[in-house]
């Protein structure tokens, strides 16, 4: 659900609560930990959750991941590449007002990259490069700031998609309680019961007074560290003013305007492929930046078209993906040819016929999905 619609973009839905309610397992009350607050179930506290309304933010959110991806050579530390923003430590100072306005701002190296959006225009500037787009979005139409800003730095949109893979296979309880950014919080844990997927458990700090999640620690299944910590460590919940969230580009960056096409203005609208295949030119064909899921939950797999394992590996012009490709495992199976890259949470499969398929899944399982996956 967007923010547009009483600012729940990052809540469980009711039927999620359902559920766990139903079929899930429901851990005990929280019983003697520090800080002290009042007991509560996980069922409680998940429907407090789901039912939580903030009308803005304004804070300082830490990220740290290792999530064991390896170094890709020719790549410089320090760059906005996939592996840099996937590991190491990241601040980012983000603000929120409902219902359309949101930003980013992240701090690595002394640059500076910032996404906002006042609503009717969104920007994108990146000090590094001395470069910013601005997008104008049609009269009509609001922004949605969970579409247009980077989710990364965003603990309820985190959050969200951990919520959303409960089902009866997750254990739930509320496993104490803790200070986060100053303020008194619950640990929900949420513990996988699946040996299909690397996570091993995920605990989220929800805050005892406004319930929005405010910390997110993801285990692996195996190891003792952390391979993902999303959290503030500040945070008011008082609205930002709307001057937060404009944007004046300094004096000798370059500029470059873009402008939302009304083709594409409202997409939810369009028939889901529903995982058919469909030959392209076709109405309802899939789109390169639209994922088709696999699988429900803990088990889910993203397939996305538009690589090619073997052309990649064997074209020196696509550069240091190319030598990574080119070191990876060749792997084969009914779904037909191509490279895998595992790590100790992720697990991509890059085949020859153009498929990338990615998941927090064991590699069984990310072949398996392969299996059913549309041609």
């Amino acid at each position: 659900m967007g923010v547009a619609q009483r600012s729940r973009r990052w809540l469980v839905p009711v039927a999620t609560v359902a559920v766990v309610a139903g079929v899930g397992t429901l851990g005990p009350v929280v019983a003697d930990a520090s800080p002290k607050l009042p007991s509560i179930t996980a069922q409680d506290l998940l429907a407090k959750v789901q039912t939580a309304k903030v009308d803005g933010l304004s804070g300082t959110v830490r990220s740290e991941a290792d999530l064991g991806l390896p170094a890709i050579p020719g790549m410089a530390p320090g760059s906005r590449e996939l592996t840099d923003l996937l590991s190491g430590q990241h601040t980012a100072r983000v603000a929120f007002a409902s219902p359309d306005k949101a930003r980013v701002s992240l701090i690595d190296n002394q640059a500076e990259q910032l996404w906002t959006t006042d609503g009717t225009s969104a920007w994108a500037y990146d000090s590094s490069k001395r470069e910013a787009t601005k997008l104008t979005l049609p009269a009509h139409k609001t922004a949605k700031p969970e579409k247009a800003l980077p989710k990364a730095y965003d603990p309820q949109a985190v959050a969200k998609q951990f919520l959303d893979a409960i089902d009866p296979t997750t254990k739930v309880q509320v496993s104490g309680t803790e200070k986060v950014a100053g303020r008194d919080a619950y640990k929900l844990r949420l513990v996988p019961k699946t040996d299909k997927t690397t996570v091993g458990s995920v605990t989220l700090a929800i805050d005892s007074k406004t319930w929005v999640p405010l910390d997110v620690t993801v285990m692996p299944r195996t190891g003792n560290d952390p391979a993902v910590e999303l959290g503030f460590t500040s945070v008011s919940f008082d609205v930002p003013a709307a001057s937060s969230f404009t944007f004046t580009p300094p004096k000798g960056v370059k500029v470059t305007d873009q402008k939302v096409p009304a083709a594409r203005e409202h997409p939810e609208s369009a028939p889901p492929n529903r995982g058919k295949p469909v030959k392209p030119g076709k109405p309802g064909a899939e789109r390169p930046d639209k994922p088709t899921v696999i699988g429900t939950g803990w088990d889910s797999v993203a397939m996305i078209r538009g690589a090619n394992a073997a052309g990649l590996a064997s074209n020196p012009a696509a550069g240091p993906l190319a030598q990574l490709l080119a070191k990876a495992p060749t792997v084969q199976g009914s779904w037909g040819r191509g490279k895998v890259l595992t790590t100790k949470m992720v697990s991509a499969l890059i085949t020859d016929d153009g498929r990338v398929f990615v998941g927090l899944v064991t590699l069984d399982t990310l072949q398996a999905a392969a299996a059913k996956a549309p041609r």
